[in-house]
């Protein structure tokens, strides 16, 4: 594991990545039934995305069924609503709720005709969905491209865990990826099985692979399925074997010696198929983050991306300093961060003035996104270990509340709840987390008595932040019985996210006045679409304590709405959607809305529960056809190729809209919807301090340099 000295390449010379992506030059030994290897690239398949900070996502009409965010009034403040406290990547959110009941065709005779036989690729084409989860263009870091990128450089890993090759290559340009490692190679006689059989590879044995991140011998066949174009070629001892497939078909296959000798390692280089993932584009930014998670994960492993070196010398350590900062950041991190590190567990905390816990768990150096036994396991030995240090019986919630930790851990079978891995079931570890937990915690605490100390007063401090929540709920609480059994707010769906499948893509939306959630009230499908109503702009609960919530009735009744008032894994949607009119007052109770849900359900943000909904500015049509625009740019073009008799009507509120009309912008085949994301947690408390603290003259200077004239305003 790491201390292996890094490899330079001359100027000049090639890299060995480049090398292998050349054609294999060699004594070739080819099969009859295939042809030579085609090392000419083919056609872009997209452009890799920008930053979304520093451009505009990629804009389509209604129509196409492509998403758009919708575009913005350039007004002095909006300029300052827009550049929100948390980045918000736009891009097309494909829902797939409870679909209405469909009337059944009539049945085929069922006989041995109706017998269908696929091979293994041709049937992770055709259920993709069980391979890599959820399919998306690369607006959401959770889609299926990510998941390609991710299995390929998972081998890699797994090599560096076993202690072979300390560097790996990646390159995402144009839509196509390229991955070298260093390690051992796939064995020669092997690789056209190891990239397109099921149940074929080396991660079935232990002797091998012990601690395997990869998807047990179905990744790269996953991958190989789902490109339009894949290659690999393995190089071993002076020698290499090459294949290219393309959708899963083997098109050429070759092997032989190498005139110039490479180091050891593998080679893959694809390009997601359009005809699955339509047209998509890596946000870079996501690709980033997924390289920083494997240099934290893998101490003394080197990783390129387009050319840049990203490494970790203190692995959590720095995850969570990148994080939440460290000594530099002390209005953050209250004292500096604790780490621990054992074989087969590592992990990293500290506690901030948040309210709430932010975790960042991983398995075998897969990031499980939705925890599992193994964090629940080390939450249990972290508040353990806290009471017998202190000889005390804090309570869970005291201990907890305010922490961000960093957990690792190491297990030879992991039982994962779904394929993509995002939450761990393996119920034997929990007695051993616990108490390694434990033990790793009391050590920290003995060496580091400040940081005790520091510990001890939050766990205080929450403790009596809480005494003051439970006076405040004690008055509260005759308002809370009658808003219990009904919220006046709330126009609630019928399937919950308790109510298990029924629920998953239940969503509330939360609009701004009676006319707009009039008009959603008629749209909307009662089943699994809830509508609260704001009557206006709610109160800026920045910098305010959360017994304020109390009493501010509107946001009262909208935390209990949602169901998050003991705790946010109670919520009733899915996904929390903010719907608001895309002007000036839209945009600041949009923000409004974000603060206070950042200020004090974080969890709720870095989840990946809150959404903007996007709609048209524009309605373009004439007597045979209306196009719905989401920008100027598109109503333009639909002007222009509908003629100079159509009409053009533009949207300045939801409630303008019709209820036939809106029905189709929040169907589960058409509706827009931007998920708000957090790059980095640090970042949060100094753009709310910026955006919705007081009026700084930093803002005021941002304001006049950002100030439009109404010539400049295209409404």
């Amino acid at each position: 594991m790491g201390g292996k000295t890094e490899k330079k390449v001359q100027p000049g010379k090639k890299t060995a990545a480049k090398k292998a992506a050349e054609p294999v030059k060699g004594t070739a030994k080819k099969p009859s039934s295939a042809k030579p290897a085609k090392s000419a690239p083919l056609k872009k398949a997209a452009k890799t995305a920008a930053k979304p900070v520093s451009a505009k996502p990629e804009k389509k009409q209604l129509a196409q069924s492509a998403s758009a965010p919708a575009a913005r009034k350039k007004t002095a403040s909006a300029c300052a609503e827009k550049k929100s406290a948390a980045k918000i990547s736009a891009g097309k959110k494909s829902v797939q709720p409870q679909m209405p009941v469909q009337e059944m065709p009539a049945a085929k005779e069922y006989d041995e005709s109706q017998i269908k036989h696929l091979d293994a690729l041709e049937h992770i084409r055709l259920r993709s969905g069980m391979y890599i989860g959820r399919l998306g263009d690369g607006s959401n870091q959770n889609d299926g491209i990510y998941v390609l990128l991710k299995e390929v450089i998972d081998n890699a890993i797994d090599e560096f865990i076993m202690g072979f090759g300390n560097t790996v290559e990646v390159e995402v340009k144009d839509g196509r990826v390229k991955v070298r490692d260093y390690g051992r190679g796939i064995p020669l006689g092997k690789v056209v099985e190891c990239v397109s059989e099921i149940n074929t590879g080396a991660k079935y044995n232990d002797e091998v692979f012990q601690f395997s991140v990869g998807m047990n011998g179905v990744g790269t066949k996953a991958v190989n399925a789902l490109s339009s174009y894949f290659r690999v070629v393995s190089v071993r001892g002076g020698q290499c074997a090459e294949a290219v497939f393309e959708r899963g078909k083997l098109v050429s296959s070759r092997s032989g010696n190498l005139k110039q000798k490479q180091p050891d390692g593998t080679y893959f280089e694809f390009v997601p198929d359009e005809q699955i993932f339509g047209k998509y584009s890596f946000n870079m930014e996501f690709v980033e983050k997924r390289i920083w998670n494997y240099a934290y994960l893998n101490s003394g492993l080197t990783l390129r991306l387009n050319g840049t070196e990203i490494k970790s010398s203190n692995g959590l350590l720095d995850l969570l300093t990148r994080e939440i900062g460290g000594k530099e950041d002390a209005s953050i991190s209250l004292y500096p961060i604790g780490s621990y590190s054992g074989t087969h567990l590592k992990f990293a905390f500290t506690h901030t003035n948040s309210y709430g816990e932010n975790y960042f768990s991983f398995v075998n150096g897969q990031y499980t996104a939705d925890g599992g036994t193994h964090l629940a396991a080390f939450k249990e030995g972290f508040v353990k270990g806290i009471n017998d240090f202190f000889g005390a019986s804090y309570k869970s919630e005291d201990v907890r509340e305010g922490i961000a930790a960093a957990v690792l851990v190491k297990i030879k079978d992991p039982v994962f709840e779904s394929q993509t891995k995002n939450k761990l079931g393996n119920t034997d570890i929990r007695q051993w987390i616990a108490a390694e937990t434990q033990s790793g915690l009391d050590d920290y605490l003995h060496h580091n008595p400040e940081a005790a100390r520091k510990i001890q007063e939050k766990i205080q401090a929450n403790e009596k932040l809480r005494t003051e929540l439970s006076a405040v709920k004690k008055e509260a609480k005759e308002a809370a019985r009658k808003i219990s059994i009904r919220i006046p707010k709330l126009k609630d769906c019928r399937f919950h996210v308790q109510d298990g499948p029924k629920g998953e893509n239940s969503m509330i939306f939360i609009t701004e006045g009676n006319s707009a959630s009039g008009t959603m009230t008629h749209s909307r499908d009662a089943d699994y679409q809830a509508i609260f109503s704001l009557r206006g702009k709610p109160e800026n609960m920045y910098g305010k304590k959360q017994s304020e919530i109390y009493k501010n009735d509107e946001l009262y009744q909208l935390m209990m709405a949602l169901g998050i008032e003991q705790d946010v894994e109670n919520l009733k949607y899915s996904k929390i959607v903010i719907a608001t009119d895309a002007d000036n007052d839209g945009f600041h109770i949009r923000n409004l809305v974000m603060t206070f849900f950042l200020g004090y359900f974080e969890e709720l943000v870095t989840s990946g529960r809150v959404f903007i909904l996007e709609t048209p500015l524009f309605r373009v049509r004439n007597k045979k056809e209306n196009v719905y625009c989401y920008s100027e740019e598109e109503r333009d073009k639909a002007q222009a190729r509908l003629g100079s008799s159509c009409e053009t009507t533009r949207f300045k509120g939801l409630g303008e809209i019709s209820p036939s009309e809106f029905k189709d912008f929040i169907a589960p085949q058409t509706i827009h919807l931007t998920p708000v994301e957090i790059s980095q947690l640090k970042t949060v408390p100094r753009l709310l301090s910026f955006y919705m603290g007081k009026n700084t003259p930093e803002r005021r200077a941002f304001i006049e340099k950002h100030l439009l004239s109404n010539a400049d305003i295209d409404a």
